[in-house]
């Protein structure tokens, strides 16, 4: 079954472009299905982008799947059109009285504040707190994970000397999780971030496993019991180009900026990347989907 969007969403042509099923709104009403629901709180700059990217992962499965996009109400973004965000968002206020299978928390480009002093940090909270009832399994990505992370377990992050920025190898430590059900025992996964969390402290935590880890970009993947809260410190959600545009426009801010690691092929910026993450992608998405979302949440939300 595809996954079910607004008639009108942009990442709508470019999903079926890219031969992804994808239902509209029209089409979705005439199936006699509870689709999964599925909450995405995009705290990206590039909101579109970002939709385009998870939408392309929740799209490869069997499972239909109803998408409610939220955005903060105490933020006001500037890298998206306000008629897009009227037309296809929705603020917590107004999806708060509802239960929802599965909700992503994305990244964000505020690493270089703390977390209590970002305008929307209370309102953030609040959907964690939220989820802890209303939510069958979250998935915090990168900024997002480090947020779920303080907020749930009271880890701090680290800021590091300079950005990780690259594609990395990872090892799979547990493979009889059913997150990672199909993984190879290693695989490679993109970062850009600043900061990051000490992988001794959520080693001591009783209620956290770390799943993936990285030589170089240290924790991947780590969950809690049962997989109620799983984060994901890198980008696997990425297009093959996105490092490139992210190296690009912080050269033209920073010349000392430093080309992304295992990234452009030879070094050599004139030629195009490969992914080599997107399989790894897809599966642990359809994962989550399965086997955390639809296995465990009840038919009558």
């Amino acid at each position: 079954m595809p996954i079910k969007i607004p008639n009108d969403l942009p990442a709508k042509a470019q999903l079926e472009q890219e031969n992804i099923f994808v239902m509209t709104e029209t089409r979705a009403i005439s199936q006699d299905i509870r689709p999964l629901k599925i909450m995405i709180v995009n705290l990206m700059p590039n909101k579109i982008t970002t939709e385009t990217q998870l939408l392309r992962l929740l799209g490869n499965t069997p499972l239909q799947v109803d998408i409610e996009l939220v955005k903060m109400d105490t933020h006001l973004s500037k890298n998206t059109a306000q008629e897009h965000l009227l037309t296809f968002y929705k603020s917590f206020a107004e999806v708060r009285d509802k239960k929802f299978d599965g909700l992503i928390i994305t990244g964000a480009p505020v690493e270089h504040l703390d977390f209590t002093d970002i305008s929307y940090w209370g309102e953030l909270c609040t959907i964690m707190e939220w989820s802890k009832t209303n939510v069958t399994s979250t998935i915090h990505i990168c900024w997002g994970a480090q947020a779920g992370i303080f907020y749930h377990y009271n880890i701090g992050k680290k800021m590091f000397d300079k950005k990780i920025s690259g594609v990395y190898s990872h090892d799979v430590l547990n493979n009889r999780k059913m997150l990672l059900r199909g993984f190879d025992d290693t695989f490679h996964a993109p970062h850009s971030r600043f900061s990051g969390v000490c992988e001794q402290e959520l080693a001591s935590c009783s209620d956290l496993e770390i799943l993936a880890k990285s030589e170089q970009a240290g924790v991947h993947i780590a969950v809690s019991e049962k997989c109620k809260h799983i984060f994901v410190f890198g980008h696997m959600e990425y297009d093959s180009t996105t490092l490139r545009d992210e190296y690009f426009r912080d050269i033209d801010k920073d010349t000392t900026t430093e080309m992304p690691l295992n990234y452009f092929p030879e070094n050599n910026l004139q030629s195009a990347p490969v992914s080599n993450w997107r399989a790894h992608a897809n599966l642990l998405f359809s994962n989550w989907l399965n086997y955390h979302v639809y296995q465990t949440t009840p038919y009558d939300l």
